[in-house]
């Protein structure tokens, strides 16, 4: 089974409510979908959105890392030779790596279908649901209060609650969730790079005090900051997890060393695909760290990837892999099934992804 070619084409998905964070507010999905083709006529699929926030992608940048860098040296080259096409890929270009992860999980399964193997067992097979949290987008105390509220009304146990744009209102949006989710929520704190390691410190200290079961503070400080990373770990009750610091194996390797994080979050638009999420997931195994399975603000497709990963391996222990419950549509025939807060993966070959309605191919 050959490479013979690479189509893109534009998704756009209306969300529920804009999805906000201290990086970015999001109105609707747009994100480029990917079809790998095959001699055969097999097809794989695969999605990049544009993070240019966190990835520095943007439509453009994708489409033209696929279509100038990556497809010339894909092309022809056998699906089968997985280890092959990883090189190819990863030496393609620099960076680009949600141009790379679209087309690293088409490949992947375009592999799973020739092989009739759904892709959690290929990576191990340890489970086929996980669990994800629901994001609280920030807002005014008031707002993400009705919102954390809703959320466990309709049956998620565990909130993620977006902070980092003003740390003295950050600690009334903690108290105001905690007071309308009740206590026998889980509620995870993600700061996306908006503190200062000292204001970190100062924040977590004060709510531990009046919340000590924050189950965990995501990336806190600016990405490169990793020594305010480490100082955050080693100062706060609280697990620190680092997201936006760690793209790739080297970084988690760094971050390890350096005993800077307590667990490392795994998206597929930061690693470049599967292979280097397997890489990442190896590493932190051997070193005892807990992984967590996160998303940009994707569809049911590339979101399908991330819950074969964290299906197949055991050290990812959480997830945050909510973008297609705050979409208003579900474009994607295939994937995924979603109950709740339940992601179950089929074992069908591959993704499991049948198309992709209302894309605009290129």
């Amino acid at each position: 089974m050959l490479i013979t070619g690479i189509r893109t084409g534009l998704l756009t998905v209306p969300l529920h409510k804009p999805f906000k964070t201290a990086l970015r507010t999001v109105e609707r999905l747009s994100t480029l979908i990917v079809s790998v083709e095959t001699d055969t006529g097999l097809n794989g699929w695969g999605e990049a959105p544009p993070t240019g926030a966190i990835t520095g992608d943007s439509l453009g940048s994708i489409r033209g890392a696929i279509s100038e860098y990556i497809f010339p040296r894909l092309k022809g080259l056998a699906v089968e030779n997985l280890e092959v096409i990883q090189k190819a890929l990863s030496s393609s270009c620099v960076k680009n790596t949600s141009a790379k992860a679209a087309v690293d999980m088409a490949v992947y399964d375009l592999f799973g279908k020739m092989h009739n193997i759904p892709l959690y067992r290929l990576f191990g097979g340890f489970r086929n649901t996980v669990e994800t949290d629901l994001t609280i987008s920030v807002n005014s105390p008031e707002e993400m209060a009705a919102d954390a509220k809703d959320a466990v009304a309709r049956g998620f146990r565990i909130l993620k609650i977006k902070v980092g744009l003003n740390p003295a209102l950050d600690i009334e949006r903690m108290a105001a969730v905690r007071a309308a989710a009740g206590k026998s929520a889980i509620l995870r704190l993600d700061a996306n790079q908006g503190w200062s390691a000292k204001e970190a410190v100062r924040i977590m200290k004060i709510l531990e005090a009046a919340d000590p079961d924050i189950e965990l503070v995501e990336q806190p400080v600016p990405a490169h900051d990793f020594a305010g990373l480490k100082h955050v770990r080693d100062s706060v009750a609280t697990p620190v997890l680092a997201d936006e610091s760690v793209f790739s194996p080297a970084d988690a390797s760094e971050l390890i060393a350096l005993r800077a994080a307590d667990m490392i979050n795994i998206k597929l638009m930061k690693t470049g695909g599967l292979a280097n999420a397997l890489k990442i997931c190896a590493i932190a195994e051997i070193h005892s760290v807990p992984c967590f399975m996160g998303c940009m603000m994707e569809s049911k497709l590339s979101v399908t990837a991330a819950a074969h990963l964290a299906c197949g391996r055991s050290v990812i222990t959480a997830c945050d892999l909510d973008s297609p419950i705050l979409c208003s549509e579900d474009p994607v025939r295939g994937g995924i099934t979603i109950d709740g807060s339940r992601l179950s993966v089929l074992d069908k070959p591959g993704l499991g992804i049948d198309g992709v309605d209302g894309v605009v191919w290129d």
